[in-house]
Order: structure tokens, then C-alpha cells, then sequence
């Protein structure tokens, strides 16, 4: 080592070092020494007592710089035992005197929580940063012009999925409101962009929910409201939902219309009419809404298709027939329904580019222009159909010459042609020759403008060049009814209470001064989903905040309270997506979101002030949902301490989402059924992730099953009551054709005279006058597709016995109804037939208690004597395909049970359009296969159509099932019946000696042996 302090071992071998105590009073030393004024070598902690003294002494002498430095603080150099040391300080020096502490020995937080977690924002959905934006009108305007009915208009905006409802409505918030992300942003496909930045607020104004943008599709009807003005500069207050376009959330589109006045259909201008188009055609004119069109992606014929002008107006002539055909093959249509752009009820729009007109707003931009004595809407007369412009002698014929190419089209001529330009001198000019054409239209861009890329450039252009959609709020003032105008069809079609009430005549008269009926119609979620807010439209009276109203349920009936409730209105709100602007009250005809009343409501609504007779009480019928939730799936928390959580989270689902149905099944097991794969998979991802904010374990996807019968029941069978007392003897059969589906869409009910029963029985399907007069009762519940009916002979029974257990009977056959025989479905297509009771003389031996059992046990063993059969739900599936990929999809559905019914090109475009028909249970997975085997070439919708028996009988017991292997042909009907019984717990097999007792059993044999 080469110090010479330490040996070649590391010892220290160098001149003796000093003490530990000589040490420190050599560091007192130097501190004494540092401080100002001490002297060189007097050291602060000697063992004088007399230069330390006491206090007084340092008191006395501590004036001056030599006494200070002799002070030293003992407690620093003295020795402290190890039990008398304090680490820590005490928790009455750290919280103060009087605070209670509790210490724990053991850590009890778990060690999957973090000691310092993090902040969690629970913030599900998109809003404005600041409270309320900029828009051209004031806020004040908007909610006093809500109050004069005649200028408010109620709209929803429905179609197919992706053909730009939801970029119309943001045309329509770009012209009224300040959104600068909008104006910045390019336009490209609104879907895409949403995919890939869900958090941009550029596009998707009525979007908000965070799956919704990363999904890039519209799952919920979002509503919005604002003041716009049509071409003659006259304010309207437009309420508008958007709606969904996926076929799966028809829902929401029903739940939209109830709430509107009229529905603005959007139909892509290459795609034409699709599947969830048909269906929103027949759910408006089922309602009685008035019908508009927009023609939406007018661009796509020029930019993609690059159809010459002449072409696209057979295209755009098309689609609108299209539409026309629809509605003309509706049951309830009328000639007034029928929609052409000579009538103003049809717009042409590219919402990508921000571009909406009609006719009669481009007839005024010519008259406008060129200074023309012609009203806008005799111009606009001559701009659609087969009209033609001779440009030599500048005059509209009605027939072209024979040789003459000089007349065009006036369509052509006047619109599509100039269009055409624009598109292409902005594409293909540069700047100063762009910028010539652009100032001789009227349009002005800044310098920079013109450095932007092709479509950004274009839709400048173009929306300074029609500027605001004055022609859409044209169309909705003049052919869509104000709520006043509408009041008397949207009263008589939905109220259930007596119209000579003075609650209906106030509903008929749109009076903000009558009795307050509010009918909800949809509810949703705060910001963070703690809470819900109920939407609802104002048939009559005021709502005002704080105001006590009373609640009525959909099970709500005079005689019935149970579904009646009390709430106080806490808040009230004009409901725009992203903000809502609050009021104090709201009068009639318009849109109302209120807080604090969602408490007793599952799906939907009526509000009543408290000053209503109850006698007078009566609710607004509730949704006639246009499809059956048939797929459902088995929920389960991971950790079975979270079932609590994962409850609260189903109710809340159920109030989200219109069609989701939640039940439990007899194994324990919780069903959530919905009616698509996608409505599921966003049922489980706001249960996960909003709503119960927990692991849960899901089954498998399954369907559900219907019961019906084939025959009819081979002897009469009988059934005795637990006393032995009574005896009733009933008989099934299967229905007509179609009178389950009247049934289900309320064509009849069940609460009919029998006069009008029996008329409408006899007319409609040669049943005989009395058949229909004995109906008692509909089941399951009052719209379902069974019947239950006294067939009965007054020599043969009493019936005045019969009519006092009346109730009794329909209580069993409801039962029995519900829950089937064979794997405990409802039942579907049957009629029950009574055609005999004998019943005991003493009320107390034929009470509920009695009859109630018995008969369910006789509806069920006439049900298996009829050969019984399953029914599974069928669902129609549309495909678009390019023509290469025809034979794939083929394939594709012939693995899955399916037959196709429609394959035919589309007119106008490179597509194929096949329509088929696919099981449901065969369903899932079917479009990611159709993406697999077409290379993502091929896009599919499917929805719910009908029900259909099953192949083979259920009870037969010589069909074998090997386990493993799939079942087809015969054993299909067999191999679900088992499955599903097991499934819920029951045993495998039915058998008709669970229903009947021994002696009727023999006495059934024998009749069959006869």
C-alpha cells in the first residue's frame, strides 16, 4: 500500500489518533470559534460552572459577544438511554390536543391497491370545455321561442348506418354554432376519423360517449336544440334527434320518433335504400310522422363513381323511387306520404363537404342572381322530372325534340352540371385561375385557404358557395307539422285515457295552461353514469323546477297504483349533447330534460302534476318496439362479494338501453338479453366499465325458444283441482297464420268489446261470430300471441260458476303461457279452448288457490296431447358485396343453416345486394366470418324477422344424441330441448304423467285406444 499510515495488512501504523472526547470538544471548539465575535481558542462547552452560570447569571451577562458564544445547548452533547429516545413525533404534536387517533397494528389494505392511488376522473363522455358555446343566436331566444309551439319543430333524423345522419347534424351545428374544430378539420369519412382520434371534437357533434367515437358508429339517439332560419330569414327552434343507424338499436330510433313530429330519412345517394331504411319507413308511418328525404353523399357520384351528370340524375331518380316503393307497400300509406323534390320534401346534400340545398333554395339562388321575375317555387316546378331547357330559345319543354340534343334536362342543366364545374375547377386549377372562377360565384377564401389540400378545399368552396341549409330548414317548416298542428293525431294515437277528459282536451289543444303530462321517453347518464336524466315531451301544462309531480310507470292502470310514484323535479334543462342550457320551466310542444325524477322509472313515462284527479289518471302507451330480444347471455361477477354491484349495474342497463331485458333464471343463473351481438357487447362494456365498474364472467351467447303446437289436441283432457272439486277440461290447437303477428302489433287487443272482437275475427279470418266473442284473454301478458277462449255449452256447464273463476283460469293460462312444458319458454301460436268445468257448489272449495294450479296443469297436458313443436327465432341477414365475392358468401351462409332470397346488383353502383334468411342460433360470428372469406370485402346487417319450427319432434325418444357432435336434420328440435333443460336445471326428459294423475291417465289411454 503506498500510504505509510498502514501496513501491507490495511493496519493503521501512524502517529496515535485523538479521542472521541477530545473530539467533539474540538468541534464545540470550532463552532465557538466560527460565530462573530468569539475569541480565538475559548471554547464554548468548558467545564466552568461559573463562565456557564445559571440563567440569571447569562441574563445578566449576556450583552455582549463573549457571553453569547459560551451558550451551548446541553441537550445536544448529553447521553440519551435507547428507551428514552424519540423517533417520531407523538401524534398529539403532529394533529394537536383533543384529536382521536387510532393506530393499527396490521396493514388491512389490500396489496392489489396502491398506498397512494390515483386520481380517477369518471368522465364517460365528450363536452364542451367551457359551460355553454358561441352560437348566432342567444340562449334567451332559443328558450322563448320554445314557448310559442307554432315555430318549434320536433325531428328525428334516422336511416341506414353510415349514410351521414350524424354529419347532417353537424352541417346544421357548423352553421350555428362557433366550432373551430370543425372548420380546421379535413374532411374525411367521419367513421375513420372517430376511430382513430376518439377524443378530436371535430366531427360527431351529437357522439359523445366515449365507445360511441371509438367505435366510430352512433349507438344512442342524442338529442340537440337550435334556432335556424330558412331561406326567407324566418327563425324556427329545430329539437332534433340523431339516431342510430345499426339495425341493432332500432330502439332507439322508435324511442326517437315517439318523441317527434316528423322523421327526416337519410339515404345514401350510392347505396340506396337498405335494410335499416325499410324498417325506419315502416316505423314512421306505423306512428303517423310525416316523411322527408335528404339525399345524402351526392359527392360520391362525382368523386368515386364519376358518373356523368346525365347518369347521376337516374341514380338520384332511383333512390328516391326506391323510398316511394317503400312506402306504397306500407298497410297504413297514404298518397300524401309520397315524396318527390317538386313537392320540397327532398334534400340533396354531401354533409362531408357541408352542403345541403332544395329546389326551391337553388331556384332563389338563380332568381337571386340574375335578377329573374319568377317565384322560387314555380322555378323550382321545372327542375325535376322530364322537363327540358332549350338553351336556343331559352324555354322548358316537356318532350325533347327528336333529333334535338340541345334541350337537357332542367335538372341536369341548372344544377348537376354547375355542380360538376365547381368540383372541377377546384380539384384540378391552381390558384389564380381558381381564385377568378371562386370571386365570379360570390365565394371569397383567404390566401391560406388555397394552400390546403383538395377536400378541405372543396368543402370551403362549396359551403360559401350554398352557404347555411337554408333548404333544410325549408322542407322541415313546410312539410313537417308544428306540435301544435300535430297535437290532436300524437293525443288520439298515444293517450290511453278518456278523450272527452279535460287532460286530453289540453293534450289536443297543445295548452301550456292545462294539466302537466310529460311523457318520457328516454333517460340518460350523467357525465360520470351515477346518475340518470329523464328526456321528455311536453303534451301539455308547465314544468318548473321544484315542481312535485307524480310518476306513472308503463304497468300503471286506474284500478292499479302500485306503479305510481311521487318525485320533485330538482332540475330542468334544454338538452344540446354536448352542453345543456338550464331553465326554470318549460311549456308545451317542446323537448325537456329533467333530474330528479328517474327514480321509479325502468324504461319509460308519464309526468302528471298532483292537482289531476286520480280518477282522470291515465299514462301514454308505451313503446311498440319493433323487434324481440331473442340473444341472450349468462352475467357473473368474477368476485361473488360484487353480486350487489353487478344488480345496481343491471338496473341501470335497463334504464340505458330500451330493448335490454334482464331476468333471472330458476338455476340462479342472470340473463341479459339483447338484440344483436353488437347491443350486447355495448350492454357488457357500460356494465364493466360505467355502470358496476367490475370483473364479470359471460356464458357463451344463446337464443331463446318459443313453444307451439302442430295439431290439434288428440282427446279432451281434463284436470282436477288439489281438492278434487274441480274439474276443467280443455283442449289446444294451433293458430292462423298471422294472428300472432296482430297480436304483437296490437291490430287487436285484448281489452276490445266483444262485438268489435268478433267482428274483427270473422273479417279478418272466417273465424264465426261467437268464436270471437268468447276470447277471454291474451297471453303471456296482454299482447301475447296466445288465446285462451270459452267454448263451453250453457246445458252442459253453469256459467255463472265458470265467470266467478273467470280470473282464476286466465291467472293459470297466463302461467302456463309463460313458462312452457318443454324447456320452460313461452309459449307461442296456441289456442286454448275451455270446453268444460265442472265446479264445486261452495265459493271457498273453487277459490284461487284451487283453480289457479289446475289449470295450468290442463293447459299443459293438452299442450303435450297436440303435438308439440320448438320454435327458434330466424333473423334477415343483407350482404353488399363487390360481384367476385358472391360465391363466398355462399359459402359462408350454407355452413350456417341459411338460404338465400335475394341476389341481384345494385343498380348504379359495383355491388352486389344478397338478402338471406340465417337461424339465429347459427348467427353469431357470421359477419367476421363474411369478412374472412370475402378479404373485409363484404359487409352484412342482420336483424330479427320471424320464428320458425325447429326440424323434428322434441319428445320423440328414439332419436339418439351423441355427445360431441352436432346435430342436423331431425334431431335438431330434440338436441336444443335437452340442451336448454339442462342448462336450467331440469331433467332431460318431459312426460305428460307430471300433469295428469293416474285415473285421467287411464282414462285418456282408453280414449285413444277408441
Amino acid at each position: 500500500m503506498d500510504d505509510p499510515n498502514y501496513d501491507e495488512f490495511g493496519n493503521y501504523i501512524g502517529p496515535e489518533l485523538a479521542t472521541s472526547s477530545e473530539e467533539e470538544e474540538s468541534d464545540v471548539e470550532l463552532e465557538a470559534a466560527s460565530r462573530p465575535g468569539a475569541p480565538f481558542g475559548e471554547a464554548a462547552g468548558s467545564d466552568n460552572d461559573e463562565e456557564i452560570g445559571s440563567d440569571e447569571d447569562v441574563e445578566d451577562t449576556g450583552r455582549g459577544p463573549m457571553a453569547m458564544a459560551r451558550r451551548v445547548d446541553i441537550s445536544q452533547t448529553q447521553i440519551v438511554l435507547h428507551e428514552d429516545k424519540q423517533y417520531y413525533p407523538e401524534a398529539e404534536e403532529v394533529f394537536g390536543s383533543g384529536v382521536e387517533t387510532i393506530v393499527q397494528e396490521e396493514d388491512t389494505q389490500p396489496i392489489t391497491e396502491p398506498i397512494i392511488a390515483p386520481i380517477k376522473v369518471r368522465k364517460f363522455q365528450v363536452d364542451e370545455d367551457k359551460d355553454l358555446p358561441d352560437t348566432t343566436y342567444t340562449k334567451e331566444f332559443l328558450v322563448d321561442l320554445m314557448g310559442y309551439p307554432e315555430m318549434v319543430r320536433n325531428i328525428a333524423i334516422a336511416g341506414h348506418l353510415h349514410h351521414g345522419k350524424t354529419a347532417l347534424v353537424d352541417v346544421l351545428v357548423a352553421s350555428t354554432h362557433a366550432w373551430p374544430e370543425w372548420d380546421k378539420a379535413s374532411p374525411i369519412a367521419t367513421p375513420v376519423t372517430k376511430i382513430q382520434r376518439p377524443n378530436d371534437k371535430a366531427f360527431g357533434y351529437t357522439d359523445i360517449h366515449q365507445l360511441e367515437r371509438q367505435r366510430g358508429v352512433s349507438l344512442k339517439a342524442m338529442p340537440i336544440s337550435l334556432v335556424a332560419q330558412t331561406t326567407k330569414g324566418k327563425s324556427y327552434a329545430l329539437n332534433i334527434l340523431d339516431t342510430p343507424g345499426h339495425v341493432n338499436f332500432m330502439d332507439e330510433v322508435v324511442a326517437s320518433m315517439r318523441m317527434a313530429d316528423g322523421v327526416v330519412l337519410v339515404v345514401d345517394a350510392v347505396e340506396g335504400v337498405m335494410a335499416s331504411t325499410e324498417r325506419v319507413i315502416r316505423a314512421a308511418i306505423r306512428e303517423g310522422l310525416s316523411l322527408t328525404l335528404v339525399v345524402n353523399k351526392v359527392d360520391r357520384l362525382i368523386i368515386e363513381l364519376k358518373l356523368p351528370p346525365t347518369d347521376a340524375y337516374y341514380k338520384l331518380k332511383l333512390t328516391i323511387e326506391e323510398v316511394n316503393n317503400i312506402i306504397a307497400d306500407c298497410p297504413l300509406t297514404n298518397a300524401s306520404l309520397r315524396i318527390s323534390p317538386e313537392l320540397g320534401n327532398v334534400c340533396f346534400a354531401s354533409a362531408t363537404f357541408g352542403w345541403c340545398f332544395s329546389l326551391e333554395s337553388f331556384a332563389r339562388r338563380y332568381i337571386d342572381t340574375w335578377g329573374m321575375p319568377v317565384l322560387p317555387k314555380e322555378l323550382a316546378k321545372r327542375l325535376w322530372g322530364d322537363i327540358y331547357y332549350n338553351t336556343e330559345r331559352r324555354t322548358f319543354i316537356r318532350k325533347r325534340a327528336k333529333g334535338g340534343s340541345e334541350a337537357k334536362r332542367s335538372f341536369v342543366h341548372f344544377i348537376l352540371e354547375p355542380l360538376y364545374k365547381i368540383f372541377a375547377q377546384v380539384v384540378g386549377e391552381d390558384e389564380p385561375q381558381l381564385r377568378v372562377v371562386l370571386e365570379s360565384l360570390g365565394v371569397e377564401l383567404r390566401k391560406s385557404d388555397y394552400a390546403l389540400d383538395a377536400r378541405a378545399l372543396l368543402r370551403k368552396a362549396l359551403s360559401h358557395f350554398f352557404g347555411p341549409p337554408t333548404g333544410f330548414l325549408d322542407m322541415c317548416s313546410e312539410h313537417i307539422k308544428s306540435p301544435l298542428e300535430n297535437a290532436v293525431a300524437k293525443t288520439e294515437h298515444l293517450y290511453t285515457g278518456q278523450m272527452d277528459s279535460a287532460t286530453a282536451t289540453a293534450m289536443r289543444n297543445c295548452d301550456a295552461d292545462g294539466p302537466l303530462v310529460v311523457n318520457i321517453g328516454k333517460q340518460y347518464p350523467s357525465a360520470d353514469g351515477s346518475q340518470f336524466y329523464a328526456l321528455g315531451r311536453i303534451f301539455s301544462g308547465s314544468i318548473k323546477t321544484g315542481e312535485k309531480v307524480r310518476v306513472l310507470g308503463e304497468g300503471y292502470s286506474p284500478g292499479d297504483d302500485e306503479d305510481m310514484a311521487l318525485a320533485t323535479v330538482t332540475n330542468a334543462w334544454i338538452y344540446c349533447s354536448r352542453y345543456k342550457i338550464p331553465v326554470s320551466g318549460l311549456g308545451a310542444g317542446g323537448w325537456v330534460l329533467l333530474g330528479g325524477v328517474d327514480g321509479s322509472i325502468s324504461k319509460t313515462a308519464t309526468l302528471t302534476d298532483t292537482r289531476v284527479p286520480e280518477e282522470e289518471l291515465a299514462i301514454v302507451r308505451p313503446l311498440p318496439l319493433p323487434s324481440e330480444s331473442v340473444i341472450k347471455i349468462a352475467v357473473e361477477p368474477v368476485v361473488p362479494t360484487d353480486l350487489p354491484k353487478m344488480l345496481s349495474g343491471l338496473r341501470k342497463i335497463g334504464k340505458s338501453y330500451p330493448l335490454a331485458q334482464t331476468k333471472v333464471e330458476e338455476s340462479g343463473e342472470h340473463i341479459v338479453m339483447g338484440t344483436g351481438e353488437l347491443y350486447l357487447d355495448c350492454i357488457m362494456h357500460d356494465l364493466r366499465c360505467m355502470y358496476a365498474e367490475i370483473e364479470i364472467k359471460v356464458a357463451d351467447p344463446i337464443v331463446a325458444f318459443r313453444e307451439t303446437v302442430s295439431e290439434t289436441s288428440a282427446v279432451k283432457v281434463f284436470g282436477d283441482s288439489p281438492n278434487g272439486k274441480n274439474r276443467l277440461t280443455i283442449i289446444s290447437s294451433p293458430l292462423e297464420q298471422g294472428i300472432a303477428e296482430d297480436i304483437e302489433s296490437n291490430r287487436v287487443q285484448s281489452n276490445w268489446p266483444a262485438r268489435q272482437m268478433g267482428q274483427f275475427f270473422e273479417s279478418n279470418y272466417g273465424w264465426d261470430i261467437l268464436a270471437g266473442r268468447s276470447i277471454w284473454a291474451f297471453g303471456p301478458g296482454n299482447d301475447g300471441p296466445n288465446i285462451l277462449s270459452d267454448d263451453t255449452l250453457p246445458d252442459e256447464t253453469d256459467k255463472s260458476r265458470l265467470r266467478s273463476v273467470r280470473d282464476s283460469i286466465k291467472q293459470g293460462f297466463q302461467w302456463a303461457a309463460r313458462e312452457g312444458p318443454l324447456c320452460d319458454e313461452p309459449m307461442r301460436g296456441t289456442r286454448f279452448r275451455i270446453l268444460g268445468a265442472d265446479l264445486a257448489e261452495t265459493v271457498i272449495h273453487r277459490g284461487g288457490g284451487q283453480i289457479i294450479p289446475a289449470a295450468r296443469r290442463v293447459c299443459y297436458s293438452s299442450f303435450l296431447t297436440a303435438e308439440p313443436r320448438l320454435m327458434e327465432p330466424i333473423n334477415f341477414v343483407e350482404i353488399q358485396a363487390p360481384a367476385d365475392c358472391v360465391s363466398a358468401v355462399y359459402t359462408v351462409l350454407g355452413r350456417r343453416r341459411g338460404h338465400v332470397t335475394h341476389d341481384a346488383p345494385k343498380a348504379g353502383s359495383p355491388m352486389y345486394t344478397i338478402k338471406a334468411l340465417v337461424p339465429t342460433i347459427d348467427s353469431n360470428g357470421c359477419e367476421t366470418d363474411l369478412r374472412t372469406f370475402t378479404h373485409g370485402q363484404a359487409f352484412c346487417q342482420q336483424y330479427f324477422d320471424h320464428w320458425q319450427i325447429v326440424p323434428g319432434d322434441p319428445l320423440d325418444k328414439d332419436i339418439v344424441l351423441r355427445p360431441l357432435e352436432p346435430s342436423s336434420g331431425q334431431q335438431l328440435a330434440r338436441d336444443f330441448m335437452i340442451k336448454t333443460r339442462r342448462r336450467k336445471g331440469l331433467s332431460d326428459d318431459v312426460s305428460i304423467d307430471k300433469y295428469i294423475d293416474d285415473i285421467t291417465l287411464r282414462e285418456v289411454v282408453r280414449d285413444l285406444h277408441h
